[in-house]
């Protein structure tokens, strides 16, 4: 449910504009530097700001509460805490009767029998992703020096970055949104990582990939692409003892398990689906479909705030699959 991993556990909590927000993170090593401080990069690379961002300003201060004694881990669990200070639960009333089209509205009220918090998107809100990005950073440092970077490769089907913004502005301009595709890439993971058949590198990355909201597709290396080719084309000669290959169509795993290569996959990104712009709904009190017009404040490009996510929830995955194959191996 919400929490993931087998000897690194992460468990996310709050709502989008619920008192706090955060992270518990179960199975860390004792003695990893730390401090609130160390959280602050990457939690501002996921802060709004940027054109075709939601306007919505949270300070995003990190409280570490526990897990931590004298700037190091205690093998504790680690929590986490994020208050959240501007919020405008009015803007989403109306989604008791009238859910978002392609939002979690309409089934987070079937599921929960409208017992769920619906403002701001509640426990479905992208603003959950904080505790990721703080658990994803612990896990950065278990991973020590794997280097985990992601960064976005195409904005509304323009894979131009010089025009990128104009992209978003004419979206923004229709109120209208656009998604887009991310690219990450991993250098330095160990050869062995990975355990076959259902807990693969690429299982246990979709699997925590897809934990970001808006995330709808995933492919490794040449991914779809591969389909197209002959295996001659397709497969990576190896071109030395260490696993190093001429060619990585294979995204750096091969049967599940890392080669020494570097990881590399892409996702997709839909658009946010909170637009300004007029759509249809039904509304569940007259049982009939209507003109939806959706208040508050929203991202015209999610996509511009997900790399980071994306790197957090690798670090996670990797972390986790890391441990096993050491203790598998020691």
């Amino acid at each position: 449910m919400n929490t993931f991993g087998r000897i690194v556990k992460v468990s996310i909590f709050g709502e989008s504009h619920g008192v706090q927000v955060g992270v518990v993170v179960d199975g860390c090593p004792a003695g990893i530097p730390l401090c609130e401080n160390d959280l602050l990069e990457d939690l501002g690379r996921r802060k709004s700001g940027a054109k075709g961002t939601t306007p919505r300003k949270e300070s995003d201060r990190p409280k570490i509460v526990s897990g931590v004694f004298e700037g190091h881990t205690t093998g504790a669990p680690l929590t986490v805490l994020f208050e959240n200070e501007n919020t405008r639960s009015g803007d989403y009333s109306n989604l008791i009767v009238q859910p978002r089209p392609g939002h979690a509205d309409w089934v987070a009220g079937q599921k929960f029998n409208g017992w769920q918090d619906y403002r701001g998107g509640g426990h479905f809100s992208g603003r959950i992703t904080l505790g990721l990005v703080a658990a994803g950073i612990v896990a950065k440092k278990i991973l020590g020096l794997t280097a985990i970077q992601a960064s976005v490769r195409e904005i509304g089907g323009c894979s131009d970055p010089e025009g990128f913004s104009e992209v978003i502005e004419k979206a923004m301009a229709g109120q209208d949104s656009v998604g887009g595709i991310v690219e990450c890439t991993v250098e330095n993971l160990p050869v062995g990582c990975g355990e076959p058949f259902f807990d693969s590198v690429e299982s246990v990355i979709s699997h925590a990939v897809f934990s970001i909201p808006a995330i709808k597709g995933i492919e490794f290396g040449a991914g779809f692409d591969a389909a197209r080719m002959r295996g001659s084309e397709n497969n990576d000669p190896i071109v030395d003892a260490t696993g190093k290959t001429a060619t990585n169509h294979a995204g750096g795993i091969n049967g599940g398990i890392s080669n020494g290569n570097p990881i590399v996959f892409r996702v997709a990104v839909k658009p946010t689906p909170s637009i300004s712009a007029r759509q249809q709904t039904l509304n569940l009190e007259r049982d009939q479909v209507e003109e939806l017009v959706v208040k508050g404040r929203h991202d015209a490009c999610i996509a511009l705030r997900v790399p980071v996510v994306v790197e957090a929830v690798t670090a996670i995955a990797l972390a986790d699959l890391y441990l096993v194959h050491q203790a598998r191996t020691s």
